[in-house]
């Protein structure tokens, strides 16, 4: 295995001009006042920092890609990104207008009290956002256990079925390049291969989407697992296809650059449409969908924590699963350095073992 010149060379370019890209969309977006509103109280002391700070990244893969254009599939990984990118700029877009105000209420009894789905300690402080919270904040007020102190605007958001069709639209696309083998996971699919394409890019969206809470979080776990694919696919003697993992390692480190704590930027849906979709869009044409799966372990296993959440199956305080760790007192630096260190784990783990044991 040996990382050409050429590799060196283009994951400067994308790390450089994206890093430079940013630090203008982040003026732009500054000036135009187009900011970060949180809604999770933890999170209150990042309002006003520049959101839909993805431009950026796609400026930095769309560069790479006129430079690097007799590379197909880099190509192909760029438009993805770009209709992804695109799709959540519209999102982030409709998320500027606030939808309602709900209240930040403090427990000022001397006992436990419920609130939600959530059991309030002595002092403790929520945000009513549940239609259960609410009808509690009405018992706890009259009897004189909690008050408000404060209001926090939430902003509007594209139904969950709308975001699922949007994602469904930029599958049809990677299907319809024809770029895709139907041979998957070692099983020739044929035209069943068209679902499995259209759940991994609903999946990687969400998971990468979902991920996306914390300063670095989402671009440094992409930036790593991006980094693995590139290695596999050189160790394997993919070169040319290490080239769209590559390009996607810089672009992620690039944003990282502004983005790792205290972040600078935000990237919203823009960014984390197009990384999702740029990411496992690469992985199908490559063919290591296996390993890249296992590389995004930490995203996948947070949207499956989620989806067990919704069903009731457990219950946790705050959703998403790095919520919760924050909410039970982990610093959000902690979190994040945690599941950058999960991830760098995994990736070794799983490319000694395929070196060691499959080979």
């Amino acid at each position: 295995m040996s990382i050409s010149q050429t590799d060196i060379i283009l994951f400067i370019i994308a790390f450089l001009s994206t890093i430079f890209f940013t630090i203008f969309v982040r003026k732009i977006l500054k000036d135009a006042n187009i900011t970060d509103k949180p809604i999770v109280t933890e999170h209150s002391h990042k309002a006003g920092t520049p959101t839909m700070g993805g431009i950026g990244i796609l400026l930095g893969i769309l560069l790479v890609a006129c430079i690097y254009f007799t590379n197909k599939h880099l190509v192909i990984m760029t438009l993805l990104m770009l209709t992804a990118s695109l799709i959540g700029l519209f999102d982030d877009l409709i998320g500027l207008k606030t939808k309602e105000i709900q209240k930040k209420i403090r427990n000022i009894s001397s006992t436990p009290i419920e609130m939600g789905r959530l059991m309030l300690k002595p002092g403790e402080e929520a945000r009513v956002a549940t239609p259960k919270a609410k009808k509690d904040l009405l018992k706890h007020l009259e009897d004189k256990k909690v008050e408000i102190i404060g209001e926090t605007p939430i902003k509007s958001e594209v139904k969950e079925s709308e975001k699922i069709f949007a994602q469904f639209l930029i599958s049809l696309f990677l299907i319809g390049s024809g770029a895709v083998s139907s041979s998957v996971l070692g099983f020739d699919l044929g035209i069943f291969v068209i679902p499995v394409i259209m759940f991994g890019i609903i999946g990687a969206i969400n998971a990468v989407n979902l991920i996306d809470g914390m300063d670095g979080l989402a671009a440094g776990i992409v930036a790593i697992a991006s980094s693995a694919c590139a290695i596999f696919s050189i160790s394997i003697g993919n070169i040319e296809g290490s080239i769209p993992f590559i390009a996607l390692a810089g672009v992620s480190f690039g944003f990282l650059a502004l983005n790792r704590y205290p972040a600078s930027i935000f990237m919203g849906d823009t960014g984390s449409f197009a990384l999702g979709t740029g990411y496992i869009t690469a992985a199908f044409l490559e063919d290591i969908i296996y390993f890249a799966l296992v590389a995004l372990a930490i995203p996948i296993l947070s949207v499956v924590v989620s989806l067990m959440h919704r069903a009731n199956i457990i219950k946790l305080p705050v959703e998403p699963l790095h919520h919760t760790l924050h909410y039970k007192g982990l610093s959000e630096k902690k979190i994040v350095l945690l599941y950058w260190g999960v991830t760098i784990i995994i990736c070794a783990l799983a490319l000694y073992f395929y070196h060691y044991f499959i080979i």
